[in-house]
């Protein structure tokens, strides 16, 4: 694989370059690359250090989030490019290729160092349970990036397909780097079985900018729902009650102040990705993307503009006509993150990976397809409402068509569009959301959506190049 081998010899002992502070953005301190590197418990959380660096696609400038935010988006049909229409816009996905490959494999070979190095050392190396905590967050990070290798270049929506993740549970060598992927049921079983122990072994608390057993229920609780099983929705029923009613997390009183004002001090962040200390200096910093533009400007498109209309957060999430509406018409910009015209900054360039709200609104979801009451979900969908100023008290009409949903096909579309509302931008949670439906209603919201081919994107094809052993093409597309 091509990734791997320009990687195997500075990416792969990622899990030793870095300093020694508790810090997700601490960036490599030296390009040392030792196999016996983590010694003890300073050095695993050294090497543990590493993996979050890669988990937040760090670099010595920035955390490169941004993609998270804008490729789930844009093929939902909500975000777009300033300067004239991409195709994944239009869900045009042969050439597509993300950034999510790279970045997860990169993730993928440091934690497994990590893994495999803090095994092999004796308990008494550790105090308390340290060294089953430091495996567990391992384990989330391996975990999610396998996820989100599986939710965009797998067949995540056949249980029986043999499409699935090249699964990688072992630090990557010469010797081992051939590999065939897995079966989608293979993919899932892998990804749930490391969230069962990172849920088991995890750290209660931790500051928000790292993983716990918390983070690992939110991120088992989005492949739940995914894999759509016998049982998978009253599990994710259980694990959302297990947040709300144990975990430190709190609903923000208001949407647009976690954003523009609270951040990572927000008690509803259940992980986060802090910038990097000099990012908001950076001329092509993620604000600076978002207006007015650096090298690239992504907006909001019209569609989202008309599903928050009559919505409070119209005010603050849909900023004026983009300048350059002759090349991108219908466009506007995108101020979830900074109101229009303010100047990078910490808060900013702060990303969020996973929140209380989605929690809500997953169980909400999952109350319905499970044949839960109705009411049941709207009491969450309108507790997630609250937050933006949408109450009974103002009778708005997001309010009353919620309300007004009595069936369950209605009321999951109306979960769908508070999805969108509350997470766009996020990390892919207004994409997955829309997939979850039948084809005949994904193509009735997105009419670009023809196939199913078009829900996931092709593998890279330096995979096929330097990993022979690696298998079929996604169904749709070419190896060559």
């Amino acid at each position: 694989m091509k990734t791997l081998y320009k990687f195997l010899t500075a990416g792969i002992m990622l899990i030793g370059a870095y300093g020694c502070k508790k810090e997700l953005s601490a960036p490599p301190k030296n390009a040392k690359v030792e196999g016996n590197t983590i010694l003890d418990q300073a050095t695993s959380q050294i090497a543990l250090n590493g993996a979050y660096y890669n988990f937040a696609n760090a670099n010595n400038i920035s955390t490169d989030w941004q993609q998270h935010q804008i490729l789930p988006a844009e093929f939902a049909g909500y975000l777009g490019y300033g300067f004239g229409a991409s195709p994944s816009e239009d869900n045009m996905t042969e050439g597509s290729s993300g950034t999510f490959w790279n970045e997860s494999y990169q993730a993928l070979n440091s934690t497994n160092g990590v893994i495999k190095g803090v095994n092999e050392l004796p308990d008494n190396k550790f105090t308390g349970n340290r060294k089953k905590e430091v495996i567990a967050e391992a384990k989330f990070i391996r975990a999610y990036a396998h996820f989100k290798l599986l939710s965009y270049y797998a067949e995540w929506y056949k249980i029986g397909s043999t499409q699935g993740v090249l699964l990688r549970d072992e630090l990557s060598t010469l010797s081992n780097i051939q590999k065939k992927r897995s079966t989608v049921k293979e993919s899932y079983d892998f990804i749930i079985a490391d969230l069962n122990e990172a849920i088991a072994n995890g750290p209660a608390s931790n500051p928000n900018h790292y993983a716990t057993k918390w983070a690992a229920m939110v991120l088992k609780m989005r492949v739940l729902m995914s894999r759509a099983g016998t049982g998978d929705y009253a599990e994710v029923i259980t694990l959302a009650d297990n947040i709300m009613q144990n975990s430190p997390y709190v609903l923000e009183s208001s949407q647009q102040s976690l954003f523009h004002t609270v951040g990572l001090a927000s008690k509803e962040v259940i992980l986060g990705v802090k910038p990097q200390a000099l990012q908001p200096t950076d001329p092509y910093s993620k604000t600076r993307q978002y207006y007015p533009g650096a090298s690239s400007l992504f907006v909001a498109k019209g569609k989202l503009k008309d599903l928050y209309a009559n919505d409070p957060r119209a005010s603050w999430v849909i900023g004026t006509a983009n300048a350059n509406s002759q090349y991108s018409p219908n466009t506007f910009y995108f101020n979830k993150y900074n109101a229009q015209g303010t100047a990078p900054s910490a808060l900013t360039e702060t990303d969020y990976a996973m929140r209380l709200t989605e929690v809500y609104l997953l169980k909400a979801e999952a109350v319905v397809r499970s044949g839960g009451t109705l009411g049941t979900a709207k009491t969450l969908v309108h507790q997630i409402q609250e937050k933006a100023g949408i109450t009974a008290v103002t009778n708005n009409f997001h309010y009353l068509a919620v309300e007004a949903a009595n069936t369950p096909d209605a009321l999951l579309l109306e979960i769908y569009k508070e999805i969108s509302k509350s997470m766009v931008g996020e990390d892919g949670s207004e994409w997955m959301a829309l997939l979850r439906f039948p084809l005949s209603v994904v193509t009735q919201q997105r009419p670009t959506i023809t196939s199913q081919t078009q829900y996931i994107i092709p593998v890279p094809k330096s995979e096929f190049i330097y990993n022979p052993l690696f298998g079929e093409q996604n169904t749709g597309y070419s190896a060559n």
